[in-house]
């Protein structure tokens, strides 16, 4: 995986043609709602059941990959994001490329669901480095479950990225990658180890202890956890104060959940030394990208007086 080359031309055709042909763009989730939910179950491509690794590699296409990592929250109203995302996976593409953000990055994308009650509590892709990724993308479930306990298990899509990823990045250099957790809730209060034989398949027997998840996940990622504006949980201090403690800064509140890869195009950049605030948002003007770049200044803590030209 991670071989080619991103064709926003192809990306754009191939959207244009499902739109005239009335096909979903997330035609796996479609073909699901024909089934009994019994049967429901995440596409083979992105199951994580018995997977020994991910892999981000280096090619002599791609001599410096650099793994990024988006799982979306599937559950709820969370639904929405991953189709945003899809949508204007160009305009990420474009600026993590065209603006040397990133000179190459590998993208995987997966979905966290809630282990204690959704047919489908984790999907997890592959890196990819050309329009593969957009396929990846559109064959995420969006399942839409939850158990309503203002919790999913985001603790069980973190042991698996910090156990079961490969990456060249920090093998050969030492570097880590970039790793993007969107959703609105916290994590469980415990690893169950119960989840991880029955959705991973690990022989694990005892229960992990969050944070200690987390400090490994942070050996290898810069961790990010993004909490769009959609739901109720948007102002909830006890979301916030949880994902502080877990990741300090790297908790972000984005006001426009229209603005996520901007957001994340723009963290990688100031990630990697390759743009400062101000020129990262007028980089968003320049693309088209006006009323997102106000919220992701926020986000990153520039506040709308931050944009470029002095606009509010």
């Amino acid at each position: 995986m991670g071989y080619g080359h991103w064709d926003d031309t192809a990306y754009r055709a191939a959207k244009t043609y499902r739109a005239s042909r009335g096909v979903e763009d997330f035609g796996y989730t479609a073909s699901m709602r024909d089934k009994p939910y019994t049967d429901w179950a995440a596409h083979p491509d992105l199951d994580p059941l018995g997977v020994r690794a991910r892999e981000c590699r280096d090619s002599a296409e791609h001599g410096a990959a650099l793994p990024v990592a988006v799982l979306f929250d599937v559950t709820g109203s969370m639904g929405r994001v991953p189709r945003i995302m899809q949508a204007k996976l160009g305009t990420l593409h474009g600026l993590l490329r065209a603006k040397g953000y990133a000179e190459d990055p590998q993208i995987l994308f997966g979905a966290i669901g809630d282990a204690d009650t959704d047919r489908v509590p984790l999907q997890i892709g592959q890196f990819e480095s050309d329009n593969r990724m957009d396929e990846q993308l559109r064959n995420i479930l969006l399942e839409g479950g939850g158990g309503g306990q203002k919790s999913e298990s985001y603790e069980l899509a973190a042991y698996f990225m910090a156990t079961h990823i490969v990456t060249d990045a920090w093998e050969k250099r030492r570097k880590r990658g970039y790793l993007f957790l969107i959703g609105d809730e916290l994590n469980k209060p415990r690893l169950a180890s119960r989840h991880i034989r029955s959705v991973i398949g690990d022989h694990v027997r005892t229960d992990v202890e969050v944070a200690s998840i987390y400090r490994e996940l942070a050996r290898r990622w810069h961790v990010h956890y993004i909490l769009p504006d959609q739901s109720s949980y948007y102002d909830d201090p006890e979301i916030a104060e949880h994902w502080r403690g877990l990741l300090g800064q790297n908790f972000l509140k984005l006001d426009d959940p229209g603005a996520v890869c901007e957001l994340i195009a723009l963290t990688i950049g100031l990630g990697e030394d390759k743009v400062d605030l101000s020129s990262g948002l007028a980089d968003l003007r320049d693309l088209g990208s006006v009323v997102e770049a106000e919220s992701v200044g926020k986000a990153l803590g520039g506040g709308p007086r931050a944009l470029p030209g002095g606009a509010a």
